[in-house]
C-alpha cells in the first residue's frame, strides 16, 4: 500500500457527527501518533474509560477537552447520551486507559450502537497490547485468536480453556497480576506442562519483559515470584492437533513438513508419532536412518 502525498486525499479532517476510536499509548507516551493528537485536539468532546487517567494523558500534550466517562458499568446509559450528541452534530473521540478502543473494551458496544443508528465511526490506529505481545512472542503469527480476559468465574474459565485445548492457532490472553497464578494453573490443567507460552509485561515501558518458556516452568517461576504489571499471555496452539490433519502417508515426509512449519525436529517427531498412533521411537528410527543415507 503506497502512502498518499496529497493531504486532501488523506482522512484527516475532524467532522461533526462522527465517532473517532483513538488508540493511545500502552506505556510509552512517545508512541502516540500525530493524527491521534490532531483528532483529540479538534473533537467536541472525549469519552474515556477513566477521565482522571485520560485527563492526565491529554494534559501532557497540552490538550483540554470536555470529557465524559464511558466504562463497563455505565455504557448503556452513557452510550445513549453519546449517540444523541453525535446525532446533534458533535464529534467525539473515545479512548481507553491504554491501547485501542473496542478491543476487550466497552467501546465495542458504542460502535454497535453507531452502526445501528447509521452514525459514521472511524479508527485512528495505534498501539494494541495483544498485537505488540504477539510480535514479540517468537510463535506462529500467521494464524491466531484473541481471547482477552478469561471469566472470573472458575467454572466458566475452565470450561472455556477446555474448549480451547485443541485450538491450533496461537492464542492471546490478557491477565491482571493478582490473577496470574490462578490462570497459569488453569492453563497447566487444560494445555499441559510442555505447551509454549510467552508472558509479556510492562510492554513499551522501561521495565518491559518477555519471558518465553513452557506453561509448567511458568507455574514454577511464579510460585516464587510476585507477578507485577499487566500481562499479555501468548500461548502456543495445539501442534499435535494440527499434525493429525491431512498428514502425508510417508512418516519421514510428515516430519519434514512439520519442521518446515517451524517445529524443532524433536517436537516434529513427537507430534508425528502421536498423530499416527505409533511409538515415538519408531518415527525417530526412520528419520535417523534417512539422515544417515
Amino acid at each position: 500500500m503506497s502512502l498518499q502525498n496529497n493531504s486532501q486525499k488523506e482522512k484527516n479532517a475532524v467532522l461533526g457527527g462522527v465517532l473517532y476510536l483513538v488508540a493511545t499509548p500502552i506505556g510509552n507516551l512517545a508512541d502516540i501518533s500525530e493524527r491521534a493528537l490532531k483528532v483529540l485536539s479538534e473533537v467536541d468532546f472525549v469519552a474515556a474509560e477513566d477521565t482522571r487517567n485520560s485527563g492526565l494523558l491529554l494534559s501532557r500534550f497540552g490538550i483540554s477537552k470536555p470529557m465524559v466517562s464511558y466504562f463497563e458499568h455505565n455504557k448503556h446509559e452513557r452510550g445513549t447520551q453519546i449517540i444523541a450528541r453525535l446525532k446533534n452534530g458533535e464529534s467525539c473521540a473515545i479512548i481507553t486507559d491504554a491501547g485501542t478502543p473496542a478491543i476487550s473494551d466497552p467501546g465495542e458496544d458504542i460502535v454497535r450502537l453507531c452502526a445501528a443508528e447509521g452514525i459514521t465511526v472511524t479508527s485512528i490506529p495505534g498501539c494494541c497490547a495483544a498485537i505488540t505481545a504477539l510480535t514479540l512472542s517468537g510463535m506462529d503469527t500467521r494464524r491466531f485468536c484473541f481471547e482477552g480476559f478469561l471469566s472470573v468465574n472458575k467454572g466458566e474459565r475452565r470450561e472455556r480453556l477446555a474448549e480451547l485445548s485443541d485450538e491450533r492457532r496461537t492464542m492471546i490472553f490478557y491477565e491482571a497480576p493478582h490473577k496470574l497464578r490462578t490462570t497459569l494453573s488453569d492453563l497447566l490443567t487444560a494445555f499441559g506442562a510442555e505447551r509454549q507460552i510467552a508472558l509479556c509485561r510492562e510492554l513499551t515501558k522501561l521495565n518491559e519483559e518477555v519471558c518465553r518458556t513452557t506453561i509448567g516452568r511458568a507455574v514454577e517461576m511464579y510460585s516464587e515470584r510476585e507477578p507485577r504489571g499487566e500481562y499479555v499471555l501468548i500461548v502456543e496452539g495445539n501442534v499435535q492437533t494440527a499434525a493429525k490433519i491431512n498428514y502425508p502417508a510417508d512418516p519421514i515426509l510428515h516430519v519434514e513438513e512439520l519442521v518446515e512449519s517451524g517445529m524443532s525436529k524433536k517436537d516434529a517427531i513427537k507430534a508425528a508419532a502421536k498423530a499416527r498412533g505409533v511409538a515415538k521411537n519408531e518415527i525417530y528410527a526412520l528419520v535417523m536412518k534417512k539422515d544417515e543415507e
